[in-house]
């Protein structure tokens, strides 16, 4: 599956933001290609937020989300962007390494599960092509605080 297929897929589920995903995308392809691999994740999370401007997209930078066990919580983790509006939100994940590893994956499903957002995006700029992860957050969604920028 190519980069554009992978961004207007919809999930089994039925969760479809195949345009909000294109247009992030889009977005990082641009970061990528003007600034290519190299530099810190803070660099090309910089360079997003201004890619996202000029795309007019709607974005928080830096969103904490809290975690809960047994409906008690027990901290918090900070994510890299939450993307959209209203019921259309990916959250986006960026890395500056090599390829992805496994634990990339599960820490990115783990932050999605604990947000109750639908969908995410793991971004690597870190290789000669931009590493780009579809995630969908396939667990039960739950009532939880929203995330929110500090």
């Amino acid at each position: 599956m190519n980069q554009e297929q992978q961004s207007t897929t919809a999930s089994h589920k039925g969760y479809d933001f195949g345009q909000l995903t294109d247009r992030i995308i889009k977005a990082a392809l641009r970061v990528h290609y003007e600034l290519k691999s190299g530099f810190r994740e803070i660099i090309y999370q910089r360079a997003l937020a201004l890619e996202f401007q000029a795309k007019e997209l709607e974005f928080s930078r830096e969103v904490w989300i809290p975690i809960h066990y047994r409906e008690q919580r027990i901290g918090r983790h900070r994510v890299d962007f939450v993307v959209g509006e209203g019921e259309e939100v990916c959250m986006v994940e960026i890395k500056a390494k090599r390829e992805f590893d496994p634990e990339d994956y599960m820490q990115t499903l783990a932050y999605l599960w604990a947000s109750g957002y639908q969908l995410g995006l793991l971004l690597n700029f870190g290789s000669p092509k931009l590493g780009i992860k579809r995630l969908v957050n396939e667990r039960p969604r739950r009532t939880l605080e929203r995330g929110s920028a500090e």
